[in-house]
């Protein structure tokens, strides 16, 4: 019955006689399933045709659009001991609020009048710094005094030496005139004492005559005492003048040089004033960092640090603060093969983590639950994993994302491409190729 043996036994049996057998044997199966076939074909083709929308689907969780908006680590910027909790976890806190206080644990600041002692420090360096500032200022005047007094002294010793000259020139005129009378009365004598041994004249006019020449002579000797004077006069007129330039100049150096070290001084006191005030000022704003402060408001989320009496680096992080108000934002990592087709501005479909959705990929406008999104930036560089970032916002033309989505919150992502046919991207799939695979090499082209 089952012809699966070359031993024939159809004609032995009469099939008239079963009615079942001869129904079966009469059907037309072959027919019906190939007309199956040929149907599941069509419709198998005409499902090619049907319109695809390329995505690249990709997971992703919840963040922030700023980096200002995510969650903030407090840290202390100087060590030191907690002392108070001001707050608890999961509670809000607006700026400027109290976190905790902190005591200072190093003994460079321990004394509780720090702040007072170089307050007085600072008072004595000013005094010290105006003091010698006066000091200077009285030396430029004594400077000045000089300068002008050895100009006047100068002056007068000139005016000296003038007067010491022209009395050299008048007493030289003098002995000129006493030496020529010596002369006279000498030839005048001559010729008396020659007539005397002639007999021609008196013994009285020979005594007379050289009385007149010895009193010339005296008179021609005093003018050249006088005129020798008068040259000392002037060698000592010279010798003042150089003198008196000598010793103020010695004295005008000397209050320059005590000008000098009292500028010294002045300088190294104002070097010691600035670093006294930079070390008040960081004593001020040291003692105003025992209070930790919230820099922004919003929910205290968790706290590194605990106990009270424990003690904390500069630099710990001590409670993290999330802000109150942000913009939500996906940041979604994506394969290096689908990063070239990234752009900014380009839609995405998001599934997040508790809200149930229906979900057709190549059909996003079917799907149920999903919520839409904008890619606003894209990274350059590969993180660990191999994967690029890209950072979504909500789409300002869809549906608004649920008020309860939270940052940290795990979403599934689907990034809209171009709209295919099925045969297509199945096509595509088998290959391996990227979706717009003919579009890129079409822009490369075009760029070569």
């Amino acid at each position: 019955m089952l012809n699966i043996s070359n031993n024939k036994i159809g004609h032995k049996i009469r099939t008239e006689n079963y009615e079942s057998l001869s129904y079966v044997e009469n059907k037309r199966s072959g027919r019906v399933l190939i007309k199956l076939l040929l149907a599941l074909f069509s419709l198998a083709v005409i499902f090619m045709f049907i319109p695809w929308t390329q995505n690249v689907r990709t997971k992703g969780m919840v963040t922030t659009l700023k980096p200002e908006h995510r969650p903030q680590n407090i840290q202390s910027v100087i060590g030191g001991r907690i002392e108070t909790w001001y707050v608890k976890e999961g509670d809000f806190v607006n700026k400027g609020d109290t976190i905790l206080r902190i005591s200072e644990i190093k003994d460079d600041y321990f004394d509780p009048k720090l702040i007072e002692r170089t307050q007085d420090q600072v008072r004595a360096k000013t005094q010290s710094f105006s003091s010698y500032e006066s000091k200077v200022k009285s030396l430029e005047q004594q400077i000045a005094a000089l300068k002008e007094t050895a100009q006047f002294k100068l002056e007068q010793n000139r005016n000296k030496l003038k007067q010491a000259s022209l009395k050299i020139i008048s007493d030289s005129l003098d002995y000129q005139a006493y030496q020529m009378s010596f002369e006279i009365a000498q030839e005048q004598f001559y010729r008396i004492e020659k007539l005397y041994n002639e007999g021609l004249k008196s013994k009285t006019d020979y005594e007379n005559r050289k009385m007149k020449m010895q009193k010339a002579k005296a008179d021609m000797i005093s003018a050249e005492n006088k005129l020798l004077a008068s040259r000392n006069e002037k060698i000592n007129a010279q010798l003042e003048i150089i003198s008196t330039q000598a010793q103020y100049r010695d004295d005008i150096a000397k209050a320059e040089s005590e000008k000098f070290t009292a500028l010294s001084y002045q300088y190294d006191a104002d070097a010691n004033l600035s670093k006294l005030n930079n070390q008040l000022q960081n004593y001020q704003v040291r003692t105003g960092m025992y209070y930790i402060t919230a820099p922004l408001s919003g929910y205290v989320t968790k706290a590194m640090q605990v106990g009270i009496g424990e003690t904390i680096k500069e630099g710990a992080s001590i409670v993290s603060i999330m802000p109150a108000d942000y913009d939500l934002a996906v940041a979604m990592y994506i394969r290096p093969i689908d990063f070239p087709l990234m752009k900014k501005g380009q839609k995405v479909r998001i599934q997040f983590d508790g809200w149930p959705a229906i979900v057709f990929s190549g059909w996003p406008n079917t799907s149920y639950g999903t919520y839409g999104g904008e890619v606003v930036a894209i990274d350059n560089f590969a993180t660990e994993s191999g994967k690029f970032r890209l950072l979504v916002k909500p789409d300002p033309d869809d549906h608004p994302w649920p008020d309860a989505i939270r940052v940290g919150a795990g979403t599934n992502n689907m990034i809209l491409l171009g709209d295919v046919s099925i045969g297509y991207e199945l096509w595509r799939q088998i290959n391996g190729f990227p979706p717009n695979y003919y579009e890129m090499q079409e822009e490369h082209a075009e760029k070569k």
